[in-house]
């Protein structure tokens, strides 16, 4: 089996000694960063399969780094955010990344969070997956790509993952928790925003249709349906 290769940057130098060494172990090859520079460069001089990003460091923060670098490549990308910092995390999510995990963490959680966001970048498990068309949107299954009037729209993967599953059950309500099992792979928890903040991303790349809306529709206290659009002129 081959090893996943993933940056971690934290400027916490005995923490992500601390995880490399526990991600080393459950298979993983670990690259550490100490600072949003190093970590920057190491992103755009070598290939990493994801990248762990610390909000908080020194100078420029994670945060800083994932905008940056979500200008160039969809990379998965999972913040580490202090406890109940719920502005970082919406922040992150709105900037791209797939998917966060509050500090400290636990390392095999780190572990399962990483290899389920791997999981989704290659399109392995959950239910399986073909060509889906709506209206002008058109998901291609093999090459894991998105045209809205044939025209290519860049998703992360757990954007992509979330058009799959509200085109699949285009005309039905889909419940957060569902979303959240699915696409993340864990359950929803009270307070969490994920869903609704990959959704908002979802909605801003898609664009509107020809009636001025989006064909999301929040369904209160239910979830989201994805409108039956019809087929393109």
């Amino acid at each position: 089996m081959s090893r996943y290769r993933i940056l971690l940057a934290d400027d916490d130098q005995e923490l992500a000694q601390l995880l490399r060494d526990f991600l080393t172990r459950d298979g993983f090859d670990v690259v550490l960063a100490h600072d949003a520079d190093t970590a920057i460069a190491a992103a755009r001089n070598e290939t990493f399969d994801a990248l762990v990003l610390d909000v908080m460091m020194p100078g420029r923060s994670g945060l800083d780094v994932l905008r940056e670098l979500r200008r160039e490549a969809a990379t998965p990308v999972l913040m580490l955010t202090a406890l109940g910092e719920d502005i970082d995390r919406i922040l992150g999510l709105e900037l791209g990344a797939d998917d966060y995990i509050p500090k400290p963490c636990n390392p095999r959680e780190l572990a399962a969070r990483l290899r389920a966001v791997l999981r989704r970048a290659r399109g392995e498990g959950g239910e399986a997956l073909t060509d889906l068309r709506n209206g002008p949107i058109w998901l291609r299954a093999s090459s894991r790509s998105v045209t809205v009037d044939e025209k290519p729209v860049a998703l992360t993967a757990t954007e992509f993952d979330l058009l799959a599953l509200l085109l699949r059950e285009a005309g039905r309500v889909v419940s957060k928790e569902r979303i959240s099992q699915s696409v993340l792979g864990r359950p929803l928890g009270p307070f969490d925003r994920s869903i609704d903040v990959h959704v908002s991303n979802l909605r801003r790349k898609l664009g509107n249709t020809s009636d001025g809306t989006s064909p999301i529709t929040t369904i209160h206290r239910s979830g989201y349906l994805f409108r039956q659009l019809g087929e393109p002129a």
